[in-house]
């Protein structure tokens, strides 16, 4: 499907095959002009973090900079829909609503859009008040996502504007796209962006949620002319001559301005160039009408985590100095949903990511909010490839700091590890085993872990470069594995049961 937006009125959509019309009737000369895109991309959080992003600064960015303007586009780079926690009650409803009320008017589905699969995408799709697309997005028999589109073309001050989206063709691994299949990205822009040329336009524009390897591919390509990016939560700006890109980190931190001023030469042909200005949302107030529907949606949010998922029957120690210096009840169940959730072979998450430092007695009744207090940076379980060297290197990280009682001791779940606390730091591990098994130093396990500790963090730099089966993009949010984890079972009874063993 194709969407075809003339002479620029905002709110002014045509559908269907009109646009050689349109096209033709465009001035041959237009005079020069200049055009703006004001560019976000991976914004999940509704609310401001440390002032910075969500929803309320981002249209209020969007009003400052003229986002009532027809010569300014505001486009979008995908993966709104998930993962945060109030996706994981209304699948994302929210963070259209939000973006429809900043001003978003065209975007690409992401990788995360499809979290709840196909059925959810299109819901989403039909609550949107702009075009989503997916031209690189195939069903088995060619059909698309219901509601979303293969190209959007646009007459802007005389210029005609062309625009594909393009998905990551990983997100089959990340997400759960179904029957759907990514086609190559590049072939997908370079059949698109001929067709759109051979109908006159005079730009043609990328929404790509595409991975660094795929941004470079595009970019060496230079079939389209600019590329406004997502997925890499990175702040970049490019232009070699030929192709111009841009991404803007992530959860509107950071809103990219890219200004393109146009003309023609004596042929008749476009000729352009970029500027790029990255705004800070730190520096903006927020819109208030916007600010207003965050807080409702904040709201709603509360009530949902004041809701009950269980009781405990066991007694959960969330202490600083019980977390970074043994194992733990809390710890075991923890990392007893990442293993569950993942499939993983074993499961190591660090003791100074459990923050509530708090005991919960036997009999205690569970909630929403008591997870979310426990984990509360936001992380995401990640799966990796690990040797059984590899994991021991790990382990002694994790062991290597608790005379500190430092937050990187592993909190474990699949394996049981004998560990001499009084040895030097690196030669703590005496025996690990796996699955019941001694640990083979040269087989592969796939490992859980959160996706700080997957980039290297506290220390744990042996899974920086590891191969991931479920990678940081495409993982959920721990908290809501826990909660799944106690909701399913309606009570748990997690105990200290040997699973990390102190031995002289």
């Amino acid at each position: 499907m194709t969407l075809t937006i003339g002479p620029r009125i905002r709110g002014a959509v045509l559908t269907g095959g009109a646009i050689g019309a349109i096209l033709a009737a465009a001035p041959a000369f237009a005079e020069p002009a200049t055009i703006t895109f004001l560019h976000v991309n991976d914004i999940d959080r509704m609310e401001a973090d440390d002032g910075r992003g969500g929803a309320a600064k981002f249209a209020a960015v969007v009003a400052e900079h003229g986002g009532d303007s027809p010569e300014v586009i505001v486009t979008n780079g995908g993966d709104n829909i998930s993962p945060s926690l109030l996706s994981g009650f209304d699948q994302g409803a929210h963070m259209i609503d939000l973006l429809n009320a900043a001003g978003v008017e065209i975007a690409v589905a992401g990788n995360h859009e499809f979290d709840f699969g196909p059925e959810v995408l299109a819901e989403r799709v039909a609550e949107a008040a702009y075009p989503i697309l997916a031209s690189n997005v195939v069903g088995p028999n060619g059909e698309r996502i219901e509601g979303t589109v293969e190209t959007v073309t646009m007459d802007v001050a005389g210029y005609t504007l062309a625009f594909i989206g393009l998905v990551s063709e990983g997100t089959a691994e990340k997400s759960s796209p179904g029957p759907f299949s990514m086609l190559e990205v590049t072939e997908v822009a370079a059949t698109l962006a001929d067709q759109l040329r051979e109908d006159g336009a005079d730009l043609v524009v990328a929404l790509a949620h595409t991975d660094l390897g795929e941004d470079e591919d595009l970019r060496d390509q230079a079939a389209v002319d600019l590329i406004l990016g997502g997925d890499d939560h990175i702040l970049s700006a490019f232009y070699d001559g030929r192709v111009a890109f841009a991404e803007s980190a992530s959860q509107a931190d950071y809103v990219t301005e890219v200004t393109l001023r146009l003309d023609r030469d004596e042929d008749g042909q476009a000729i352009w160039a970029p500027a790029f200005r990255t705004i800070d949302t730190v520096t903006v107030a927020p819109d208030p009408a916007v600010e207003e529907k965050v807080q409702g949606y904040l709201d709603t949010l509360s009530a949902e985590l004041d809701v009950e998922i269980g009781t405990t029957e066991t007694e959960l120690d969330s202490r600083r100095a019980s977390v970074r210096t043994g194992e733990t009840a809390i710890g075991n169940l923890i990392a007893d949903a990442m293993r569950a959730a993942t499939g993983a072979d074993a499961a190591i998450t660090n003791g100074g990511g459990i923050r509530a430092d708090k005991v919960y007695d036997p009999g205690t009744t569970l909630t929403r909010r008591d997870i979310q207090s426990e984990l509360p940076f936001g992380n995401k379980t990640v799966s990796l490839e690990l040797t059984g060297a590899a994991i021991v290197e790990a382990l002694e990280n994790g062991f290597g700091g608790i005379e500190d009682v430092a937050g990187r001791f592993p909190q474990v779940s699949g394996m049981t590890v004998e560990m001499d606390p009084e040895a030097e730091p690196g030669n703590r591990v005496v025996a690990v085993t796996i699955g019941g098994e001694p640990l083979d130093p040269e087989a592969t396990y796939t490992v859980a872990t959160n996706d700080f500790m997957a980039r290297g963090g506290d220390g744990y730099t042996v899974f920086a470069d590891a191969p991931r089966v479920i990678d940081e993009m495409a993982g959920r949010l721990m908290a809501a594995q826990v909660i799944e984890h106690i909701e399913e079972a309606g009570a748990v009874s997690p105990t200290v049961e040997g699973r990390i063993v102190a031995v002289e």
